[in-house]
């Protein structure tokens, strides 16, 4: 348009506000201009209104390429808000019905529409491309436009097609939009879209109200009750990797008394609209769902994003954290952290084509270093996205808030720096944390690397200080990785500056996340147990079983008690949370445990863990059902493993933990049919008065394994604890 328009009356006829935020009014400006334009945006920067009032102000509709149909629904909703005439902006998808697209068609040759939100997919289509060709087109926006690029988190292969769809509509002037884009990915999309020379405006990726955490994985669905109880009536969104871990986490919360729903691309679209709506009008406190959730939804209140496993990029990670706190308040982005979960991911890269394996070990390995490193996780977050951080404490993440120790690594550095450039600049961070530890491997050999003067130089020292120190030179800017071979290490000017001047270099002590790595359901090292209530309870044991002429062992095992003075559990509902208890030995012998504990935590002032008010979901193992079942209709236990995929070991242990929590299971059918009653009642005998305890090998010791087989043994144990302990 030649003649200068009046942006901010525009902008307050349109939506109502006064003002412009960060460089809006620029980008509008060029748009209106018919310029390509590149936008560089964090979430709650105010992207959707850069193409929003122009396609407002401009003759002819705009064309907005959107990845997701609840997205396309929640803008159009808002558009139509803002306007009498419905028509204004309308979506095509395929969720749309004939009448409804022959009323769109309709309305936009009429004139009336000047947002038409369309799916890449849809796009595609031969009908609607020849529709189009007859559309008065003002401009096309590509929202989202990350999932153009193979580096981005969010990668779709139709997003690949649109320059020659457009070329084909029509060409026009192209507004490519994105909260995520490292210069990799940036470089990938105007490359994709035909923009090279697109002006480019990019806003700091800064959330300055986002506080940032990362904790170790250890009990986590108990952390995460706790923080909710911390926080209630707080918009939160927790995000799981598995919709199976959605469904699991969701349970918890609501047995809890939180008031959670669940959000997943498995449900039926009615069940999976009707949750989003009732977190958006405030009926539930907490999503829990899968990444499918939030990508637009505009709620600006959210003020806790939890990441119950770690996203795949910290992309993702940072467009999932940046739906906190988007109205300008209070932020807290908590993600849980354990290095299995990375090996769970790159397991299920196995199979790709290489090149996307290639890709997605070194999103996972930028992920990682921001999770294990103890330098600022803003300035870590804002490298990534090529921008830097000055400030030497942002106050508002962990490693800022609680500093780790630091140690002088001048002369690391020299070493790290010269060995990348010995090495002529040709390879990545964990290439070159092996070559300066020795390692014995194939890659290093196959270069005859192994015989380099500097090999191995640096082996008083773990791989992983290496790799800290290559992240730590990253942020400081004295190494660089290249855009186009990303993830391989370039020295960069002022890293060979440093090799002419050295000077004092501090290395920040990583995070040792592993050694306190432990599985949600394991119910603890005896590290946190209080040793005084263990001996209590075992001499209250020891007593319980006098009194019923028992084995000590048949009451609780010795990992139950453990857990009990970890926990302190002082009602028979808590105590059904500790492992080996089931609500039959809570019932028959929880009573004088919990007592025991209660008058222990009042008489020492003991501040229980508020972890150990937390519900379990009832085990509903189907696997322990179906076995329980099949024993009752006396089928044998050979046919039952097998039709249940395991062996007949796997089928003892299920069975021995049926038995240890307290449930009967009569097994004398099949005891009768494999061994001769004398050799039973040896092994029941053994097990009733001459055993301190239900240890296999003692019994096999003892009894004799030629005589004896250990399956036979396991077997009478399982009769003689269902019948004697339950």
């Amino acid at each position: 348009m030649k003649e200068k328009v009046d942006l901010k009356a525009h902008l307050k006829k349109h939506f109502g506000f006064d003002t412009f935020k960060g460089n809006q009014e620029d980008v509008i400006e060029n748009v209106l201009r018919g310029k390509d334009t590149f936008v560089l945006m964090p979430t709650g920067g105010g992207k959707s209104l850069c193409y929003q009032l122009p396609a407002l102000i401009l003759p002819g509709t705009a064309i907005i390429i959107s990845p997701l149909i609840a997205l396309m629904k929640n803008q159009v909703d808002a558009m139509r808000n803002f306007s009498e005439d419905d028509g204004i902006a309308h979506f095509l998808n395929s969720s749309l019905t004939k009448a409804a697209i022959a009323n769109v068609k309709e309305d936009m040759l009429a004139g009336k529409t000047k947002m038409l939100y369309v799916a890449p997919e849809s796009l595609t289509k031969e009908d609607n491309i020849e529709f189009l060709k007859r559309v008065d087109i003002s401009f096309y926006a590509v929202d989202e436009a990350h999932c153009i690029s193979e580096w981005g988190h969010d990668f779709r292969p139709e997003y690949r097609r649109i320059r020659p769809i457009i070329e084909e509509i029509g060409s026009k002037p192209l507004i490519a939009l994105t909260a995520t884009a490292t210069p990799k990915v940036q470089s990938d999309i105007q490359k994709s879209l035909g923009m090279a020379g697109s002006m480019v405006f990019k806003s700091s990726f800064n959330r300055p109200n986002l506080y940032y955490e990362v904790r170790s994985k250890k009990h986590a669905t108990r952390q995460i009750i706790k923080i909710l109880k911390d926080n209630t009536a707080k918009s939160v969104i927790i995000y799981c990797l598995s919709r199976k871990k959605v469904e699991e986490l969701t349970q918890a919360l609501i047995v809890n008394g939180i008031k959670a729903r669940a959000y997943h691309a498995g449900m039926d679209a009615s069940t999976r609209a009707a949750n989003q709506d009732a977190f958006l009008m405030e009926e539930t406190d907490v999503i829990v769902a899968t990444i499918a959730f939030g990508m637009g939804i505009d709620k600006p209140d959210v003020r806790l994003v939890m990441h119950y496993d770690i996203p795949k990029s910290l992309e993702g990670y940072y467009q999932e954290t940046g739906r906190a706190g988007r109205d300008g308040g209070e932020g807290k982005c908590i993600t849980f952290y354990s290095y299995k979960d990375i090996q769970k991911l790159e397991k299920f890269m196995q199979g790709k084509p290489i090149a996307e394996q290639e890709i997605g070990r070194q999103l996972l390995f930028e992920t990682v270093s921001y999770a294990e490193s103890s330098i600022c996780r803003r300035k870590i977050l804002l490298h990534y996205f090529g921008e830097k951080y000055h400030p030497e404490n942002c106050d508002t993440c962990d490693n800022c808030c609680n500093p780790k120790e630091q140690s002088e690594g001048k002369e690391n550095v020299i070493l790290m720096l010269k060995s990348i450039l010995a090495l002529k600049e040709r390879f990545k961070a964990d290439y070159m944390a092996a070559f300066l530890t020795g390692e014995d491997n194939s890659a290093i050999k196959s270069y005859e690397h192994d015989k380099h003067e500097l090999f191995g130089a640096g082996k008083e020292k773990e791989g992983k200080y290496w790799n800290a120190v290559i992240r730590q030179l990253l942020v400081a800017g004295l190494l660089i990785k290249e855009i186009e071979n990303y993830g391989i290490l370039k020295v960069s000017d002022d890293g060979k500056e440093f090799l002419e001047k050295p000077r004092s270099f501090m290395i920040t002590q990583e995070h040792d996340f592993e050694s306190s790595d432990m599985d949600e359901d394991s119910g603890g090292g005896t590290a946190a147990v209080d040793p005084e209530l263990f001996s209590m309870l075992r001499d209250l044991r020891k007593k319980i079983a006098k009194k019923k002429s028992l084995p000590p062992f048949v009451i609780f095992q010795d990992p139950s008690l453990e857990a009990m003075a970890i926990h302190y559990p002082i009602t028979l509902e808590e105590m059904l949370n500790i492992p080996g208890v089931g609500s039959g030995k809570a019932n028959r012998f929880g009573k004088e445990f919990v007592e025991l504990i209660k008058n222990h935590v009042e008489q020492n002032e003991i501040e229980r863990p508020v972890d150990m008010v937390v519900k379990s979901v009832a085990n509903k193992s189907k696997n322990k059902i179906a076995i329980i079942q099949s024993i009752d209709r006396m089928i044998p236990l050979d046919d039952i493993a097998s039709s249940r995929g395991i062996d007949m070991d796997e089928l003892l242990s299920e069975l021995e933990s049926i038995v240890y929590s307290g449930t009967r299971v009569n097994i004398d059918y099949y005891i009768d049919q494999v061994m001769d009653d004398d050799r039973r009642d040896d092994i029941f005998m053994y097990f009733k008065e001459d055993a301190e305890t239900d240890d296999i090998s003692s019994a096999l010791e003892e009894l004799g394994e030629d005589e004896y087989p250990e399956e036979n043994i396991r077997l009478v144990r399982v009769k003689f604890l269902s019948e004697v302990g339950n």
